[in-house]
Order: structure tokens, then C-alpha cells, then sequence
């Protein structure tokens, strides 16, 4: 018998699973420099961490007036972003022992990310984290990206779990906000460390403001325990 009594876990995947971001900025910055943009910075990238490519390009043709569409400004990004991700993308350690743990104890499991389904499937096969993480469920398959919590509730309904069972964990302000509406508790994990005190992680249940410095799968783990109401 479990521990977690019937909880379900729903991973985001860009920066809470794995350290993706530097492949997205990376990818970021080469498609703006081609068209003129050549001053976006580690700053500027940090303002879309938690928001789906497809409003970050649609942010960026507004922002920097550039002619180009935003279908060509995505498929531009998300081109440079799979060659990169498929190259390299390192798994956060401590949550590579987290999912072995919850594994062990049949817990279902998901990975609800703003990322495209092509991207999504690179980075779990190429981290090996897609033998366990089987359940999966792009922005682009459901009506509005996070804050909103479509991605969230499809991946509650693709396991079969109610929402209240689910805990979500998050590195980002928007997907807390999208747990938060979509009635499951969050782990934050935040990213950018300087956005703890966001107001969207205050409706977390176990905020660990130092980010992935701070979390342990075991740590996460005992607070599982305690949320099931055992121990």
C-alpha cells in the first residue's frame, strides 16, 4: 500500500524536471538577432519563463515590431529550440530521484508543460525521464496555455485522477496560478529565486523560495506523506 493514499503528480517540464531554460533562451536569442533584435539578455529571457513559446513569440513580434508572423517567428524558435534540447538538456537530480521514488510506489504521474508536444517528447526521451513519465499533455493541445489550468485539468483527466488529488509541481508563476485554478495543491520550485514572493506562489502549499537549491526529493516526498493526511 502507498504512503500517498491516491495522490497523483503532474510535472511541469521546463525548468522544474529539467534545466531547460538556457535552450530556450539560447534558442530565443538567435531568432531575434535574425531579425535585428541583438541586445535580448538573460533579463529579458526571464520575463517568458512559464509562458508557452506561442505567447512568447506573439509577445516579442508586439514588443520588438517585427514584420515577421508569428507562425514564422514560432516555427523558428521551436526549430533552433529541438536542435539544442535534443543535444543537451540536463535533469534536475534531486527530481530524477523524486519520480524514481514515486515510481516505486505506483504513483500516477504526468507532464503538463507550455513546450510543444515535439519538444516535450525530445527532452524526456533524451533525459531517459519518458520510461516512467508516460502521461504527457502539451499547451498546444488544449485552449489556453497557464495561468489558465487546461493543461493541468487534461493531464488530471488523462490519469483519471480527480483534481483535489493532484499535486502539481511548478518553477513559474503562471503555472502556480494554473494549479491553483485548476483546484490542485503545487510544490513551487521557483526558477528565478527574485519571484518567490510573486503572489501566485503564495497559494502554493510547500514553497521552497531557493528554488532548486532547496528541493529534495525527499523533502517533497515527506510533505507528500503529510498532504495525503498520513504518515
Amino acid at each position: 500500500m502507498s504512503n500517498l493514499g491516491g495522490i497523483s503528480v503532474i510535472f511541469d517540464l521546463d525548468g522544474t524536471l529539467v534545466d531547460s531554460e538556457p535552450n530556450y533562451y539560447e534558442a530565443g536569442r538567435r531568432t531575434l538577432a535574425e531579425h535585428g533584435v541583438t541586445d535580448f539578455g538573460w533579463a529579458d529571457h526571464e520575463r517568458y519563463v512559464g509562458i508557452s513559446t506561442q505567447e512568447t513569440v506573439a509577445d516579442w513580434k508586439e514588443r520588438y515590431g517585427l514584420r515577421a508572423s508569428v507562425e514564422e517567428l514560432f516555427t523558428a524558435k521551436n526549430r533552433r529550440y529541438l536542435e539544442l534540447a535534443r543535444a543537451s538538456t540536463r535533469a534536475y537530480p534531486e527530481m530524477r530521484e523524486f519520480v524514481e521514488l514515486l515510481a516505486a510506489e505506483g504513483v500516477p504521474m504526468a507532464v503538463a508543460s507550455g513546450s510543444s508536444p515535439e519538444a516535450i517528447e525530445a527532452v524526456l526521451a533524451g533525459t531517459g525521464l519518458n520510461t516512467r513519465l508516460r502521461t504527457v499533455v502539451s499547451a498546444d493541445e488544449v485552449a489556453h496555455g497557464k495561468p489558465a489550468p487546461d493543461v493541468f485539468l487534461e493531464a488530471a483527466r488523462r490519469l483519471g485522477s480527480d483534481p483535489g488529488d493532484c499535486v502539481v509541481l511548478e518553477d513559474a508563476a503562471p503555472g502556480a496560478a494554473a494549479a491553483h485554478a485548476a483546484g490542485m495543491r503545487c510544490i513551487a520550485i521557483p526558477y528565478v529565486p527574485a519571484q518567490a514572493d510573486a503572489p501566485e506562489f503564495s497559494t502554493a502549499g510547500l514553497l521552497l523560495p531557493g528554488g532548486q537549491k532547496e528541493f529534495t526529493a525527499r523533502t517533497a516526498y515527506e510533505w507528500l506523506v503529510r498532504s495525503a493526511g498520513l504518515s
